[in-house]
């Protein structure tokens, strides 16, 4: 029977001691930006006295502002611009959609007019494009319709055919589908490849993948740059003055040209600008948040 000591051996291990209490809470000091405060601080003071300047200012003369902001005159240039708006963007991404595959396509010909006419649309001012278009009928008295190279079966005078609306939608939307081309060409390139291997493999058919595939991806890519083009040509509108047509800014300049008030009269069509880009803008957003469904950010 072994022996037993009550003495504690002497290799045991000490007790542990009772730990102290919870160690006290350290002093979190923010971080200090003092160029930033100056910054934003200088920006107020500049932003108060911009504010400042067009409520005093005499020389805006915000009353001759509110009696022409909303005239039938006014109005009926805004619904011109509209008009002139959404006929270009339509018909120009139309066309730049077609001229986008064209690029796309494996036809060096196809490749080589596609890449020629955005070449040559966007070296070209629009305002030059816009007074060919106009001058039209002093090239081409008329335009048949039949045989190419041969007899034609129909006939337009072309001084009847082609208006002054009707050139200005013509060079807003031939002008706007080489940029659009290029938009369209990109968000397309932006899609994995891959995907389109594997709809291949499973016998999808070519436009069925370009139509539930392709574009859906696509248009995250297509829609903030083609939102800024919608914009410049809503603004870009303005150049069709020269052509006499009754939108925004012409029309302004004819009310000011009669009264003499060129402040006020430019502050109505800015305003009117400014609103409308903002309404874009907005349904920009809500255009973007329904093709970002199911996307990670």
């Amino acid at each position: 029977m072994p022996l037993t000591s009550d003495a504690p051996a002497a290799d045991a291990p000490e007790r542990a001691a009772p730990q102290s209490a919870d160690p006290p809470a350290l002093k979190v000091v923010p971080v200090r930006h003092p160029a930033r405060w100056a910054a934003i601080a200088l920006t107020a003071v500049l932003l108060a006295q911009f504010v400042h300047g067009l409520v005093t200012n005499p020389g805006w003369e915000w009353g001759v502002f509110a009696q022409f902001f909303t005239t039938e005159t006014i109005l009926r240039a805004v619904g011109t611009t509209l008009q002139l708006t959404l006929y270009g963007t339509a018909l120009g991404f139309l066309l730049g959609l077609v001229l986008a595959f064209m690029r796309l396509s494996d036809s060096p010909f196809l490749k080589a007019v596609a890449a020629g006419y955005i070449w040559v649309f966007r070296a070209v001012p629009l305002i030059v494009q816009l007074l060919f278009w106009f001058n039209l009928a002093y090239l081409y008295k008329r335009i048949d319709i039949g045989i190419p190279f041969g007899p034609g079966f129909l006939s337009f005078e072309t001084v009847n055919l082609v208006g002054a609306m009707s050139a200005a939608v013509l060079g807003l939307a031939l002008h706007q589908a080489a940029y659009a081309a290029e938009i369209v060409r990109g968000g397309v390139l932006a899609v994995d490849g891959g995907q389109l291997a594997a709809a291949a493999a499973l016998g999808i058919p070519r436009l069925r993948q370009l139509r539930r595939i392709v574009l859906p991806q696509a248009m995250r890519a297509i829609l903030p740059n083609a939102a800024n083009e919608v914009i410049s040509l809503f603004k870009g509108t303005s150049i069709v003055s020269v052509m006499a047509i009754g939108e925004l800014f012409y029309q302004v300049q004819v009310v000011y040209g009669r009264n003499g008030r060129v402040v006020p009269l430019l502050m109505v069509a800015t305003v009117w600008y400014v609103l409308l880009t903002g309404a874009l803008s907005v349904l920009q957003h809500y255009i973007e948040r329904h093709f970002a469904k199911g996307a990670s950010r």
